[in-house]
Order: C-alpha cells, then sequence, then structure tokens
C-alpha cells in the first residue's frame, strides 16, 4: 500500500503547472508531470518529469497506466478524464471542473457532439480564454480533491 496519492499533470499546455507544485508542497505529495516535451527540469525530488514519445496519445496512455485508485490527475483532455475515471483516480480539469462517475458521460456527451458540431460547420470559435477565477476554482477544487485522496488512501 503507497503512503499518499500522486499528483499526475496532463502538462502538454497544463496552464496550472505552478499551482499544482503549490498544493502538493502543502501536503507533502509526489508530482509528475507526463508531457511529449518540453518539460522544464526541477531539482525538488518530490517532481518527476516524464517525457513519453511523440505518439498519438502517448501521454495519456502513460497516465492511465499509472494513476492508481486515489491518485489525482490533472487534464483538460475529456477522453482522459474518462478513462482515469474508470480506473478510479480522482480527476479535475484546469479550470477546476471536477470529474466523476456521476458527470463524465454527459461531458463525454457534449464533448463529441461540440466536435460534429465544429467539424460540420455549425458552430465555430474556440473555448473561452483561462482566466484568473478559473485558476482561483482550480486551487480550491485541487485542495479538495487532495484531502479526499489522503483521507481515503
Amino acid at each position: 500500500m503507497r503512503e499518499k496519492p500522486v499528483i499526475y499533470v496532463d502538462a502538454d499546455a497544463c496552464p496550472v503547472k505552478a499551482q499544482v507544485i503549490k498544493v502538493a508542497e502543502r501536503h507533502g505529495l509526489p508530482v509528475t508531470f507526463v508531457a511529449n516535451g518540453g518539460l522544464r527540469p526541477s531539482r525538488d525530488p518530490m517532481i518527476r518529469n516524464v517525457v513519453v514519445s511523440a505518439g498519438f496519445d502517448a501521454a495519456d496512455d502513460w497516465i492511465v497506466e499509472n494513476a492508481a485508485t486515489d491518485d489525482i490527475v490533472v487534464t483538460a483532455d475529456i477522453l482522459l478524464a474518462g478513462r482515469c475515471v474508470a480506473n478510479g483516480a480522482l480527476v479535475l480539469g484546469p479550470t477546476g471542473r471536477i470529474f466523476d462517475t456521476g458527470n463524465i458521460g454527459v461531458v463525454t456527451a457534449m464533448r463529441n457532439l461540440n466536435q460534429q458540431l465544429r467539424e460540420s460547420g455549425e458552430i465555430s470559435g474556440r473555448n473561452a480564454a483561462f482566466a484568473p477565477k478559473d485558476r482561483s476554482r482550480f486551487l480550491e477544487a485541487l485542495e479538495t480533491l487532495v484531502r479526499k485522496a489522503i483521507k481515503e488512501g
């Protein structure tokens, strides 16, 4: 049995890396950043960087294979979130949205619908810009999940 949960971060284009480190340090939790490249080295022994091949979904596959029940996964990728929720991980997006068994089906369906509408030209545009309120919401949600993971672990 592990002593502490691990925080896994889908680190490609993740806007909340500093916030993850801040919360992890406060609770003494290890963090693993997973990306296809471009990770800044850290001297902190609690931070691990994993660079995977540039293959499609390589980072996602690595996270799914390594994140255990009650670990925390940070990702904006809805399909990765669904895979991690199915494996028992606690999952949240960089805007602070928590994904769980109660909402991942609807979230995935909405993602797929929006993708179809974009591809057919019915809708255009992008996601809303990342805002300071998103960062604040993320910190609050991460703190909640960390406490839950420590309690349940």
